[in-house]
């Protein structure tokens, strides 16, 4: 039973995420949704299991508005109509996981060519799958490099290829161009191939990008995976797989006892993110995503020049939310939660970032740099709180 020991540490849990959430700037994750109108169905056992397009015997889920996500996500991915598929994930993960798995079933003897930026767990996936891969060079951006793929899939034309491709990696948000890659499948004659997107960050705003990244079903995707805890905003992961229904058909098997076809990854699957999706999407809208995208690559750019105007050598890939500068201390790593790998940190600035919350990471820069540059170390950052908007 729960005792008031166990009553005071809830408390005390709930004060530490309240603080944490004020200050996470390096990672891909909304904060600025308001949840309230939903918390009346968190007293439901609400399980989506089976296909969401399939009835179940079992009722109590939502997969009647798990369609709509689906479909909402589907064309703004430049879907065709009628011709693809998809469900509510537990996240990018598990959307990247069935894509390979479709290109699996589609082809058996594929190779997976992914670049070395690729996300950890896409690895693991492959692994998961016994498929073969062969890692590609990145670019200095993180961009694959296509002279390098250029040179394998010539190396191998007589294998069917299985292109796993990053619309934003995780360290830089480079997008690899999947016009580049079908050229070069082309020029290979290589007839046999399937594409899937990992468009975990970059699938929710990519769409309102002028010009538009090459990454959806138009440029050639046969599936995609997005996050819709990163873009769109949700308090628990979750995410959008959509995949060309042909491929589905694939594997689909009927299973009596739920009255609904084996179509996903996971058995029962989460009721209450494909609700928390619903309402997030009829709450923003198209026109709201749009100014979502426009005012947090604003900020992105002023985050970037505050940055270099301070001696501070920022960059960031064209039309990207990460900005990325030299490794910061581990003091200021861990108050600002930012991600490090190697030489280097970034910031992420997703919608819920304000300029103030910019200003007060680059102050703490300052303060840690100047020091270091009179040869005097130190790993002390400021005390000044970042501001709310």
């Amino acid at each position: 039973m729960l005792t008031e020991h166990d009553l005071r540490r809830l408390d005390a849990l709930y004060q530490s995420l309240e603080q944490a959430t004020e200050r996470f700037l390096g990672y891909p994750v909304s904060k600025d949704f308001e949840m309230g109108p939903l918390e009346r169905f968190l007293r439901f056992p609400l399980n989506n299991l089976g296909d969401p397009f399939v009835d179940s015997t079992f009722e109590v889920g939502t997969r009647e508005l798990e369609r709509e996500v689906v479909g909402f996500v589907a064309d703004l991915l430049r879907a065709p109509a009628g011709e693809v598929w998809g469900y509510v994930t537990n996240g990018g993960t598990e959307g990247n996981l069935y894509g390979l798995y479709l290109a699996r079933e589609l082809l058996p003897k594929g190779i997976v060519y992914f670049s070395e930026d690729t996300h950890y767990s896409v690895a693991k996936n492959i692994h998961f799958l016994g498929l073969r891969s062969i890692t590609i060079r990145s670019q200095a951006n993180g961009e694959m490099d296509y002279e390098d793929l250029a040179e394998t899939l010539r190396i191998n034309r007589d294998k069917p290829a299985i292109i796993f491709a990053n619309i934003g990696t995780t360290m830089t948000e480079a997008r690899d161009d999947i016009n580049v890659i079908k050229g070069l499948l082309g020029r290979f004659a290589i007839r046999d191939y399937y594409i899937h997107s990992d468009a975990a960050l970059c699938g929710g705003f990519a769409p309102f990008l002028d010009p538009r990244p090459a990454f959806d079903f138009a440029d050639g995707a046969d599936s995609i995976s997005i996050s819709g805890h990163k873009f769109f905003g949700s308090p628990m992961p979750c995410g959008i797989v959509i995949a060309r229904k042909r491929h589905v058909e694939r594997i689909a098997r009927s299973i009596g006892y739920i009255g609904s076809l084996d179509t996903t990854i996971t058995g029962s699957r989460n009721g209450f993110t494909p609700l928390v999706l619903w309402y997030r999407l009829k709450e923003l809208g198209i026109d709201g995503l749009r100014r979502r995208a426009g005012a947090a690559l604003e900020l992105a750019a002023y985050a970037e020049a505050r940055m270099k105007a301070a001696g501070i050598p920022a960059w960031r890939n064209a039309q990207a939310l990460t900005v990325v500068f030299p490794k910061v201390s581990d003091a200021l790593k861990a108050r600002w939660q930012l991600a490090t790998q190697g030489e280097q940190s970034h910031l992420i600035v997703m919608p819920n970032v304000t300029r103030a919350q910019v200003d007060a990471l680059v102050n703490d820069m300052i303060a840690e740099r100047e020091p270091r540059e009179n040869g005097n170390p130190t790993n002390t950052p400021s005390t000044q709180e970042p501001g709310h908007a």
